[in-house]
């Protein structure tokens, strides 16, 4: 029998839950083999029975054969205390300091998250306009009439994993590492064609669970590009406007698309616009979002390919992601260094942009992996 490492082709397995927000997919008949990490609970994980209160473990304890004689007055205090805390741990904000909580209707922070994608995205003033007020605006519409679905395209490097990283944590503290935000590679995930029937039941039921436990739960499909045709459209009908599928609502839920599918086009459209003489942040979406829906839906590499999510634009928003310049690699790296509790050393900024490799060839205006190795650069320094 093959191991995993020698390449074995076998599907998803039976799923193994496990503490926190990640879960193993085991191969049949191979114990203990991971075949996969997806961020998440699996569909319909039994909850661990509930603790004792307080009360009731303190006289469990106090009437356990052998327990030593109380005194009245301390028994009446500890009973009194014990009473106290359990009444705190009964409120809900209380109990959720301790354990992760779906607040359904808990606020969009609008500022933080402004501010978030204004400190830390760097010359993508379209995907933080577009991302800003999608998400204004699905959060404050207590009855949205289908799940929030964003696509994002764009080259390696200009900022997709991490605008997803970002609105992940906005909608949930603890972010990517969030028991409601789950995370899909497709080479990782997904990996064999054959088995594309039974990655799409698999995956809906993964959402479907998911979804039953945490109606705000988050979706992140990354490297589209390389996932297998067709399969996506497994969740066309969680994408639709129906009210409930199956007994389940998914209208408040979210699925993030990330591709580098599109990223020669918006590449393009960037470049013609810097030939014009015209400002980086003249382009608007109107110039960059029918072509790329279009372009995405008759690219065979994509893996939106002739999709039915396209076809039926359940896609709300096709977001694009300039290519970076030297400018925005200089601001990539002094925030590395500011997140490594470095003094800005404006001598080692310009060394390391200028290590970066850039095209055109006669230009040279656009960093051709983004910002994507700046923290490997800036080790050396």
């Amino acid at each position: 029998m093959e191991s995993p490492e020698e390449g074995s082709a076998r599907p998803w397995g039976p799923a193994e839950v496990t503490r926190g927000a990640e879960a193993r997919l085991l191969r049949p008949g191979l114990p203990g083999s991971v075949s996969a990490v997806a961020m998440g609970q699996l569909q319909g994980p039994a909850p661990p029975p509930p603790p004792l209160p307080p009360l009731l473990l303190l006289l469990l304890l106090l009437l356990a054969p052998g327990a030593a004689p109380f005194e009245p007055i301390t028994v009446g205090i500890a009973i009194g205390a014990a009473s106290a805390l359990t009444g705190y741990l009964s409120y809900p904000d209380l109990y959720c300091r301790f354990v992760e909580c779906c607040l359904e209707e808990q606020p969009l922070n609008a500022s933080a998250l402004e501010l978030d994608l204004e400190e830390k995205l760097f010359g993508q003033h379209l995907a933080r306009e577009v991302i800003l007020k999608a998400l204004i605006g699905f959060r404050n519409n207590r009855n949205p009439k289908k799940p929030l679905t964003l696509s994002l395209h764009g080259w390696a490097g200009t900022g997709k994993n991490f605008v997803s990283q970002i609105v992940a944590e906005n909608l949930h503290p603890k972010g990517l590492k969030s028991n409601f935000v789950h995370l899909f590679v497709s080479t990782l995930h997904f990996p064999h064609e054959q088995h594309i029937k039974l990655y799409q039941e698999q995956l809906q039921k993964w959402i479907r669970g998911n979804v039953s436990v945490c109606a705000r739960s988050v979706f992140i499909f990354d490297e589209m590009d390389k996932l297998h045709r067709g399969l996506i459209d497994a969740i066309k009908p969680f994408l639709d406007y129906y009210e409930q599928v199956d007994g389940i609502s998914y209208r408040k839920a979210m699925f993030i698309f990330l591709s580098n599918a599109g990223g020669d086009l918006i590449t393009r459209t960037a470049l013609d616009f810097w030939r014009a003489g015209k400002k980086r942040e003249d382009i608007q979406l109107k110039d960059l979002e029918p072509a790329l829906s279009l372009g995405v839906f008759n690219n065979k590499n994509s893996g939106l390919w002739h999709s039915g999510l396209i076809d039926k634009s359940l896609i709300d928003y096709f977001v694009p992601f300039l290519p970076l310049e030297y400018r925005h690699v200089k601001m990539c790296v002094r925030a590395e260094m500011k997140s490594r509790g470095f003094t800005i050393d404006e001598e080692v900024v310009t060394r390391v942009a200028d290590e970066m490799t850039f095209f055109p060839k006669e230009e040279k205006i656009y960093s051709d992996k983004g910002c994507k190795t700046v923290q490997t650069r800036l080790d050396f320094y």
